[in-house]
């Protein structure tokens, strides 16, 4: 096992795995930059080093700096948390080329899934269903003609290195196809430097449903359920649920032997998640997160498994020790992500926190890194706290996130917990009858 872990994150993520390696008593460093000196993960680490000034390329993406980092401080392995550097294959590559132990997949399985077509094309090839749409990259406008009357509208073009819904359109009909085809591409290329694009059949009222998974370097691939993470605005998550009202046992069971049968064949290995659209009885793989997910603990709630400590003891060389048969899926979980944001136009509201009273008791967790006193940067995601509530049933998990919700206190900034209140209050959401659509008309008819 490592004697020393650096953490190339900040934040709630930075803190949540320093809890893991303090359990497994291992030694942290944290990396930061100027603008979270004070910061919780940088107070309770056992080393810092400071990487950079506030602007997150001249810090948390500053791979030499982190890199540099783990050498002086004697860091045995990286864990890159989720976001900034974790699906950076380059710098996963840059670890290793350093005698460092990177705490993810390899770099080639970051690149095969990092590229959507690749991802799409090797899925395909490993019997796990797909949404109908191009083989590949379109070229042209005529390929996407071409594509678009085989598969018929509407048609929804999408970023081949995207993310976050931006280089995403949909074309309702073939006259609306050029100009989204054509701000699409534009759009991919000024995000991430790749304006390759391929097609999709778009789905009018899918659910967005991903299957946690943990791949050691000995063979073994498990998986710890599905979550339900359909509410989301502007392709963003904002609540998810493990599992999903929609799905059932069988359901579950019949796409994880399908998922963990396709991952055990290209070696994968250590976190990921796979995600799907699921319409009509019928799931479409989209793509695969190659990280921990923000959402993680809604699936370690009903598992009762910590994947954090999994994640690491995979790294170390560690085989699983248990089956598939060995996991046992109960209860209901839900996750409240809360941002440091207006809650009516959800504009950022960096600043400083005056008071933090979080919620408790029984069923309630709380991953935040937020303290009274601290003053949330402008520079950073607006992420501060994720919210889970655990019960044995939905309803039971639903009780609790309302009262828990009247519980937190968070002063000196405006949240979003507002906007959590509401969606907990809705009838259609406690019926658990919303889809990927539902939450943007929702906030649109607030408004």
């Amino acid at each position: 096992m490592f004697k020393k872990i650096l953490i190339a994150n900040r934040g709630e993520i930075a803190l949540r795995v320093q809890r893991a390696c303090r359990e497994l008593g291992i030694a942290t460093v944290a990396v930061h930059s100027t603008a979270d000196a004070d910061a919780m993960h940088v107070r309770l680490a056992d080393e810092s080093v400071c990487i950079g000034p506030p602007l997150a390329r001249d810090s948390y993406l500053n791979m030499p700096a982190i890199i540099s980092a783990a050498l002086i401080t004697g860091a045995e392995a990286i864990h890159p948390g989720y976001g900034f550097l974790s699906e950076n294959a380059d710098f996963a590559d840059m670890v290793e080329a350093h005698k460092l132990v990177f705490i993810g997949p390899s770099a080639q399985h970051i690149r095969m899934m990092g590229d959507k077509i690749t991802a799409k094309t090797t899925m395909l090839e490993l019997g796990v269903p797909l949404v109908p749409g191009s083989p590949g990259e379109l070229a042209t406008l005529d390929e996407a003609y071409a594509v678009a009357e085989r598969i018929k509208y509407p048609v929804l073009i999408k970023a081949a290195a995207g993310g976050g819904g931006r280089g995403m359109k949909v074309a309702q009909n073939r006259a609306a196809l050029e100009a989204a085809f054509r701000e699409a591409r534009a759009e991919a290329g000024a995000a991430f430097g790749n304006n390759a694009v391929y097609m999709e059949k778009y789905l009018d009222k899918p659910r967005h449903i991903e299957l946690q998974i943990l791949a050691d370097t000995h063979g073994n691939v498990v998986h710890f359920g599905e979550r339900d993470c359909s509410l989301q605005r502007r392709h963003q998550k904002v609540l998810e649920e493990a599992g999903s009202p929609a799905i059932t046992t069988a359901q579950r069971d019949a796409l994880g032997v399908v998922v963990t049968d396709a991952l055990k064949k290209i070696g994968y290995r250590n976190a990921g998640t796979l995600e799907f659209l699921y319409q009509d009885e019928q799931f479409s793989f989209i793509e695969m997160n190659t990280r921990l997910q923000v959402e993680h603990p809604i699936s370690e709630m009903i598992s009762r498994m910590d994947l954090v400590h999994e994640q690491i003891r995979i790294a170390a060389g560690e085989a699983l020790g248990y089956e598939q048969s060995d996991i046992e899926l109960s209860g209901h979980a839900i996750e409240c992500r809360i941002a440091a944001e207006d809650p009516e136009t959800f504009a950022p509201c960096p600043g400083l926190v005056s008071v933090y009273h979080p919620p408790g008791g029984l069923g309630v967790r709380v991953d935040s890194a937020l303290y009274a006193g601290y003053r949330v940067p402008p520079h950073y995601d607006s992420l501060i706290a994720k919210l889970i509530t655990f019960g044995k049933t939905r309803d039971e998990a639903i009780a609790r996130m309302k009262r828990a919700l009247r519980e937190f206190v968070i002063q000196g900034i405006k949240t979003t917990i507002p906007l959590h209140q509401r969606i907990l209050e809705n009838p259609e959401f406690i019926a658990g009858d919303y889809t990927i659509h539902w939450l943007e008309k929702f906030v649109g008819q607030e408004h």
